[in-house]
Order: C-alpha cells, then structure tokens, then sequence
C-alpha cells in the first residue's frame, strides 16, 4: 500500500466534522444497529465490537495536586470501522484514534495518535483489560483495577485507579436513546474510580489525588443526521450522588437525557425534557464562542447548579475539534466533574 492510500485511509473517518469523528450521523448500512433488550456479558463487553462500526473507551478525571492545585486528565481510545467484517494484518478495517489531554487552571495540554487495526499498533482486549495505542495505555486484570499512561510533547500522566462501586446503565438498561427518531448506542459507566499518581508538566511532576469516570459507548449510528454536536457533563457531588446528563443540538430541537447516580450506586434514568441547560457565559476560544458557564436544572432531584470550566480555554485541536475540560460545580449542589462540547463552529 503506498503511503498516500494510507494516509487515505487512517484520517477520513476520523476528518473534521460538526458531528464528530467517523460521521456519527451517516448511513450505517451493513453494519449491526444496537437494539432494545441487549444482555451485556462482562468481560467481554469491556472488549470491542467489530461488528459495529463507532466505539469509544473514554476516561476522565478530577485530581487534586499535593501542591493543593486543581487538575483534570482525559484518555480516550476511538474504533473506527471501514467495514462491518474483521481481517488481519494491513487489511483490517478497524482504525484507532487516541487523545489525552491535560488541564491546569492555566494551561491546557492535549496530544492524538492515529493507527490502523490488525497490526498490534493499536487495540482492546477484555482479559486482561488492555487498551492501547503506541505506548499508551489502559490496562488491568480486570477493568476495576487499572494503570493509566499517555503522554505529549509536552506533558504525560502516570496513574492507578480502583473502582470502588458497581457499573452504571445509561438509558433502558444501558440501551442509550439519543434522538426523537431513536438512533441509540449502548453505553454503560464505571464512574467511582479512586485515583492517584503523577502527572508530568514541563516544569515539574505533581503527585495527585482524586476521582475518575470511564465511560464505554458502541453505536453505528448514534446520531441523527440533524444533529450537529452534544454538550455531556459527568458531575460528582460533595453528598457523593453523581449526575450523567447531555444534550444534543438538532435542527428540530434539542434531546436530552440524564442518569442520577445515588451515593450507594443505585442509577436512575431520566428521559428526554426533564433535565435543562442553559448556557450563561461564553468564552472566545480558538475564534470560536464556547459555552463556558452553564446553569442545570434537574427538578426531580432538587437540581439547580452553576457548572463553571476550571480554564475556559480548555480547546482540544485535533483532527476533530471540541471543547473538554473539568469543571466545578456550584448552587444546590456542590462538587466537580468534566464538560465535553462539541460541534460550536469553525472560525469565519
């Protein structure tokens, strides 16, 4: 293969859109459709789905560092798929995307790997749990104890995390509605990981403590075609409860969904028009106006917060651009978590 089909072939479905990587709103076709009823089987479910055509295994965390600052670290691992069928070697169709980020109240790193399948480069496998691109890394015996690395030009992480909770099911059981015309993923969480570790900035290396949330989704079509980007928030509360709540942006009108997650592990789901955002403050970021301040409102559960960004210039520059960043949380309820926005535009 010469090295422009390559160059071809790793970066088209991962190109700039307002969706996101891989058109997460275009036809599926050939590919299988996630459907009501689905019985997850764990281990396996920790591991890929070629059969579908998006995944993601996605990781975020709000750490506290010895010198008594606040910071927050993203890794995320994409499966993109050419075609619904596996093969090995250079032939596979399943193409990987890594990101990490790291953010300071000041200063915001990220970096991003690309890698086709079927050549040990890039890939997940459920035992032991092992996700990797390069020399990346998310791994463990089981996915309850894990060690995390990544690293950029500039910055790196090395860090342990032990669940310390039961898995979350997002939607019907983990079966994830995301439009009025029901394109759904499944997804499921594992948001209770204690934290701890290094982080490595291009001054110094901060020991850290703190909280993580990971966060498994598989789809082939998860958007409507309408839908031109999401606001998701993972919010943990002093009292321990957790929130999970996005909205997507459509040109018919918003859909939402949320998942209160009490202080014990028990998750309810709440439906779409029951949870509202309303963005308060924007921010000029990478010539962009980016929602950087939001008020939510949840009245099933006495619900009225201010989610403000820790460094409003938290930008993400990669191949697909977006917003991703830990926040605080202020108003009825108070604690911290992280923001991702994506689909605000490029700049004229």
């Amino acid at each position: 293969m010469n090295v422009k089909a390559l160059v071809f072939l790793l970066l088209t479905p991962f190109a700039a859109s307002a969706q996101g990587f891989a058109g997460l709103g275009s036809s599926a076709e050939g590919f299988d459709i996630p459907q009501p009823g689905h019985r997850f089987d764990f281990p396996a479910d920790h591991g890929p789905h070629p059969s579908f055509r998006i995944e993601w295994w996605y990781l975020t965390a709000n750490l506290t560092g010895a010198d008594g600052q606040e910071y927050g670290i993203q890794w995320t691992l994409f499966r993109s798929a050419l075609r619904p069928f596996e093969q090995s070697g250079w032939q596979s169709p399943q193409l990987w995307m890594g990101h990490a980020g790291l953010t300071t109240p000041d200063t915001h790193f990220f970096a991003e790997r690309l890698a086709r399948g079927g050549i040990g480069q890039a890939g997940v496998t459920a035992v032991p749990f092992q996700a990797w691109i390069d020399e990346w890394h998310m791994r463990g015996d089981i996915i309850d104890a894990l060690s995390l690395r990544a690293n950029g030009a500039d910055f790196g992480y090395d860090l342990s995390l032990t669940a310390d909770g039961p898995l979350v099911f997002h939607g019907d059981n983990g079966y994830s509605v995301k439009s009025a015309e029901g394109q759904a993923s499944y997804y499921y969480s594992q948001p209770r990981y204690a934290v701890s570790g290094v982080l490595h900035l291009p001054d110094r290396d901060v020991q850290v403590t703190g909280e993580g949330w990971l966060d498994r989704e598989w789809s082939s079509q998860p958007l409507a075609a309408d839908q031109s980007g999401w606001d998701w928030f993972s919010l943990t509360f002093d009292t321990g409860d957790k929130l999970m709540a996005f909205r997507l942006r459509g040109g018919r009108g918003d859909f939402t969904a949320a998942t209160w997650i009490n202080a014990e592990g028990t998750s309810q789901s709440l439906p779409d028009g029951q949870i509202r955002f309303t963005p308060v403050q924007t921010s000029s970021v990478a010539g962009r106006d980016i929602p950087t301040e939001w008020a939510i409102s949840l009245p099933a559960k006495g619900v009225e917060i201010r989610v403000s960004a820790l460094n409003p210039g938290a930008w993400m520059g990669t191949r697909f651009a977006y917003w991703e960043g830990p926040v605080t949380v202020s108003g009825s309820h108070a604690g911290r978590g992280y923001l991702e926005m994506t689909g605000y535009g490029a700049p004229p």
